[in-house]
């Protein structure tokens, strides 16, 4: 399981570097969601632009962001937490913990994590990241084998028109 998610953190890696040699012509992010068998937990991976970021973050605070500053991953945690969140069918939000942060000159990784929970059919999944910033931010948003109605793999897609989605 830790063997495919490094796969997919170094494919999605790849993906963002391409975008960022072609003159950044377009905002993208991906979160994988996977359940992990052994632990029984849900796994969340988010990969955004780092370029995207810190611009978002000097946007909305007017300094400069060292994301390897335990006060600066503390602002951008507060923002993320807004932005990104699952409901569950009561319109409850589910608890996700946040699990850490990793920066590289290219990208922002973010894990986390739901404690022995797999997402119910119905689910709402709100995914805004960087989409009250950028007006052509797309979050890309993989579901692997993680529903309880067994359902497999799903793509889902949001933008700042489509922010929130059902899961079936």
């Amino acid at each position: 399981m830790i063997l495919s998610r490094i796969k997919i953190g170094v494919a999605t890696a790849l993906v963002l570097m391409s975008a960022a040699a072609f003159a950044h012509r377009f905002h993208a992010g991906i979160t994988d969601i996977s359940m992990n068998p052994r632990s029984g937990n849900t796994e969340i991976v988010h990969t955004f632009m780092a370029h995207d970021v810190e611009a978002l973050l000097e946007n909305l605070y007017q300094r400069q962001f060292d994301l390897s500053d335990p006060d600066d991953v503390q602002v951008f945690k507060k923002y993320f937490e807004k932005q990104f969140y699952i409901l569950n069918p009561k319109q409850e939000k589910l608890d996700i913990k946040w699990v850490g942060l990793r920066v590289d000159p290219n990208s922002v990784f973010v894990f986390q994590e739901i404690e022995k929970q797999a997402l119910a059919p119905e689910s709402i999944v709100h995914q805004a990241v960087l989409t009250d910033f950028l007006v052509d931010q797309v979050n890309t948003l993989n579901i692997n084998g993680v529903q309880a109605n067994g359902k497999t793999v799903q793509t889902l897609t949001f933008h700042r028109a489509k922010r929130e989605q059902v899961l079936p």
